[in-house]
């Protein structure tokens, strides 16, 4: 087991993430004041816990707090994702809870980092495996996204409920069951269980196929390993993939397929 870092650490940390703080834009009264930032008993009244429990915390004397307490206190403090998780290994020696976060847009330079690969398809997708961003190559081997509304961006509808991405497939139901299974795992991992579940519900409905899959509850993992398509217009194609998450954003997997040979490398070239 982790051990938990000696209790000044967390005071030291919390004194200066207080003094970050407007006293002003969080409603408090700014007339004198000593020191810059909120005081002890503001961010207890914010936490709702005693303004002597907090006082002794921040001291290194008051014990270590419950990981309900220490997330009213992360939300007094106005701690950013990566700052609520110092302050949990700090006080309990491990990373706090997931809580999900759905990213709004993919950023111009990872959208730079794809369009960095000339002769690699690959993709930004997020948690319930909306595709959000991509590059050339990935337009003309696997889809023109951008010519497909939003809601068809997805991979799982695009799997189960497209004809034609079935046909490309040289082991549909081998790959169906093995991103059923990653699927799952990735929305837990990102904490978005719930959000994924208006698309479970949806496919289940709509494809008898992914209702029975997704009851058989397997976990998978698309780290790494090869795919086979079968392309309209230059046959068969083998692409090695491998997945990396967003750091700092959890709810983003950047997926990168290479050609796996010289061939597969021309034909690339020939379809762009």
């Amino acid at each position: 087991m982790q051990s938990v870092t000696q209790p000044k650490d967390l005071g030291i940390y919390l004194k200066s993430r207080r003094a970050q703080l407007d006293p002003e834009a969080l409603g408090f009264h700014t007339g004198r004041r000593r020191t810059p930032g909120l005081r002890r008993e503001e961010v207890a009244h914010l936490a709702c816990i005693s303004a002597t429990w907090y006082t002794w915390l921040e001291q290194g004397r008051g014990g270590m707090p419950s990981a309900e307490v220490l997330e009213r206190i992360c939300k007094a403090l106005r701690l950013s994702g990566r700052e609520r998780e110092h302050v949990y290994h700090l006080a309990l020696g491990r990373a706090p809870g997931v809580q999900y976060s759905a990213a709004g847009t993919v950023t111009q330079r990872l959208q730079r980092v794809l369009d960095g690969m000339p002769l690699s398809p690959a993709m930004v997708r997020n948690a319930t495996w909306d595709v959000l961003a991509w590059n050339k190559p990935a337009t003309v081997v696997l889809t023109d996204y951008a010519a497909l509304p939003a809601q068809d961006r997805n991979i799982m509808r695009r799997v189960f409920l497209n004809p034609t991405v079935r046909t490309a497939q040289t082991d549909w139901h081998g790959l169906a069951r093995f991103l059923v299974a990653a699927f799952r795992a990735d929305a837990t991992r990102a904490g978005a269980s719930a959000e994924i579940q208006p698309l479970v519900e949806e496919l289940s409905t709509a494809s008898p196929e992914f209702a029975s899959l997704w009851q058989s509850n397997d976990i998978g993992a698309m780290e790494e390993g090869t795919k086979v398509l079968l392309h309209g217009t230059v046959g068969r194609l083998s692409l090695e993939y491998s997945s990396f998450t967003v750091e700092g954003q959890p709810d983003l997997t950047v997926v990168v397929y290479n050609p796996s040979d010289a061939v597969d490398e021309e034909k690339i070239r020939t379809l762009l």
